[in-house]
């Protein structure tokens, strides 16, 4: 893989709610680009977003822009991304897209920078950005792996709305309001002051748990990884929550698990039960790493433990992995 130096850069969705964080991370890490340019539909054209200390516009897509990008950071839905990243890749412009439609394509490297940037080196034009919910989790297990073989995983996830965009932050914000406004929810049942779940795959399973099971074990590298996750949304606008539970094929030392977590990229150990310290979604908004608490090896299974972690779901889990995929694609660069 040859490095790129100041690529020209392209958000496009760009007036989302990641599209428009994508921004925000390129310029709060002081992206090395020589020129950003921002995409969204038709009806978006025209919007003014503040970047670097002037006002860009956003254009209408379409293909033909990308002969003169170099990385194209996508979140404009799945849809789009199975149209035309291969268009667009044929153009030299590389596609990170931040949909579920590429992300097991054999064919595509699948990225989270922290556990397997290695994989970049064979990528063809395009990049899958991992779901937000997996993404946290192999951040958290990658170490661990590591150092003691990670056989099993069972996780429940507690999501924020903010998952599903804007439209489930301002639906959250309508029912609190006014109770009566879920009756015209998109969704199946109230977001406020009540627990939901994604929509349900063939059988038993909600198509976000069957991502987190594919993509823990294909990033990873784990195909046999045992795997359970229940994934439940709640009535939060930002950050979430996973609790965890790890077995491996030896047995562990918590205190070496917390000097693995500690030096490990990306994650900050946030964990003092005697004071009440430990990761909520608010203390881990606005941040772009894992925080990590409620260490605790597993009283029943010496080669087992147990944690909470959490992420600021639209940065680390979605906008700013990107922005870190497009970081190691650029010579000289630093982490963020």
């Amino acid at each position: 893989m040859t490095k790129m130096k100041n690529p020209r850069i392209a958000v496009v969705g760009a007036t989302g709610l990641v599209g428009r964080t994508m921004i925000s991370v390129l310029e709060e890490t002081k992206f090395p680009s020589s020129s950003l340019r921002l995409f969204a539909s038709s009806r978006s054209a025209g919007t003014t977003i503040p970047f670097r200390g002037s006002e860009l516009t956003v254009e209408e897509f379409a293909v033909d822009h990308f002969a003169e990008i170099d990385i194209a950071l996508f979140s404009a839905g799945g849809e789009l991304s199975k149209r035309t990243a291969k268009d667009i890749a044929k153009l030299g412009c590389v596609v990170i897209d931040n949909s579920s439609a590429w992300r097991m394509d054999p064919d595509v490297p699948l990225v989270v920078p922290e556990v397997n940037a290695d994989t970049l080196q064979n990528h063809k034009g395009i990049v899958a950005n991992p779901n937000c919910s997996t993404i946290q989790l192999v951040v958290f297990l990658k170490p661990l792996h590591d150092a003691y073989q990670l056989r099993e995983t069972i996780v429940s996830t507690y999501q924020s709305i903010s998952g599903a965009g804007q439209q489930g932050i301002q639906q959250l914000m309508d029912e609190i309001q006014n109770p009566d406004a879920a009756k015209n929810s998109p969704y199946p049942h109230p977001i406020a002051f009540n627990t939901m779940f994604h929509p349900f795959e063939d059988g038993d399973s909600t198509v976000e748990e069957q991502k987190m099971v594919r993509e823990t074990r294909r990033i990873l590298g784990i195909p046999e990884l045992s795997a359970t996750v229940t994934c439940v949304r709640i009535p939060v606008t930002g950050g979430h929550g996973e609790s965890v539970h790890a077995r491996f094929a030896h047995d562990i030392d918590i205190n070496h698990v917390r000097e693995l977590l500690t030096a490990a990229p990306g994650i900050d150990v946030v964990d003092d039960p005697r004071t009440d310290t430990y990761p909520t979604v608010l203390s881990i908004a606005g941040k772009n790493g894992v925080e990590v608490g409620r260490l605790r090896k597993d009283s029943n299974h010496s080669n087992a433990l147990n944690a909470w972690i959490t992420a600021d779901n639209v940065r680390k889990g979605a906008a700013t992995n990107a922005v870190q995929i497009a970081y190691a694609l650029v010579e000289d660069s630093e982490d963020i």
